[in-house]
C-alpha cells in the first residue's frame, strides 16, 4: 500500500507536551505481530488511551475515535526516541496523522516516517513552544515550499531530505519509487 501523496496539509493540532516519547508508547510491543498497516491506529497509545481492561481513559488527549481534524501531532522534544520500529508511523497514520512537529524528532523514527508517508518536521524552540502552548491551532504544512504556516501568520521553513520529499510529494514509498522504473531498469539490464 503506497502513502497518499503529501502536498499541502491545513489542519488542526493535538498536541503532546510530554518529552521523551519512545516508539514503545506510540505502539507497545505486544501489537508488533502484524506486517499489515491496517487497522494498528487502535494501538496508537494504547496504553495512554485505554486502561488495562480495555477501557477509554477519560484523561488522555487522544480521542478513542482518531485524529479527526487534528491531524498535526505536536510533540515534546525527542520524539520517536527507543527501538526502530515501522508500526510507529503507520499507527501514527492509521490513527488519522499526516504529520508529527517537534523541536527534536528522533533520527531513526525520521527516516521510518518519511519512507512511510507521516512527515516528521523540526522547528527552532521558539516555534516549538508556541505550538505546544496553542493546542488545536490550525496550522499548514506546505511540503512543496518547505513551508510551516501559523495561523497568527509567521511562515517558518522546514527541511525534508530531497529524495524523501519526492516521495512523500508523490505518493511512493522507496520500493515505489524503484518499481516505478521497472522498465528503465530491465531495458539497463538487458543491453549489458
Amino acid at each position: 500500500m503506497q502513502p497518499e501523496p503529501f502536498t499541502t496539509l491545513t489542519a488542526k493540532t493535538l498536541v503532546v507536551r510530554q518529552e521523551n516519547v519512545d516508539t514503545d508508547q506510540i505502539i507497545p510491543a505486544r501489537f508488533l505481530t502484524t506486517t499489515s498497516r491496517n487497522g494498528l491506529g487502535k494501538a496508537a497509545f494504547y496504553d495512554w488511551r485505554y486502561t488495562a481492561d480495555g477501557s477509554a481513559k477519560n484523561t488522555s488527549p487522544f480521542p478513542v475515535s482518531g485524529a479527526g481534524e487534528r491531524q498535526v501531532l505536536v510533540a515534546g522534544r525527542n520524539f520517536g526516541c527507543g527501538s526502530s520500529r515501522e508500526h510507529a508511523p503507520w499507527a501514527l497514520l492509521d490513527y488519522g496523522f499526516r504529520a508529527v512537529i517537534s523541536s527534536d524528532i528522533a533520527d531513526i523514527f525520521t527516516s521510518n516516517a518519511l519512507k512511510n508517508g507521516l512527515l516528521p518536521v523540526q522547528v527552532p524552540s521558539d516555534v516549538h513552544e508556541w505550538l505546544l502552548a496553542n493546542p488545536g491551532a490550525e496550522v499548514t504544512l506546505d511540503l512543496e515550499a518547505g513551508e510551516l504556516r501559523l495561523p497568527e501568520g509567521r511562515t517558518v521553513a522546514f527541511h525534508t531530505e530531497a529524495f524523501a520529499r519526492h516521495c512523500l510529494l508523490n505518493g511512493v514509498d522507496p520500493l515505489g519509487h524503484l518499481l516505478a522504473h521497472d522498465g528503465e531498469i530491465a531495458a539497463y539490464e538487458a543491453a549489458t
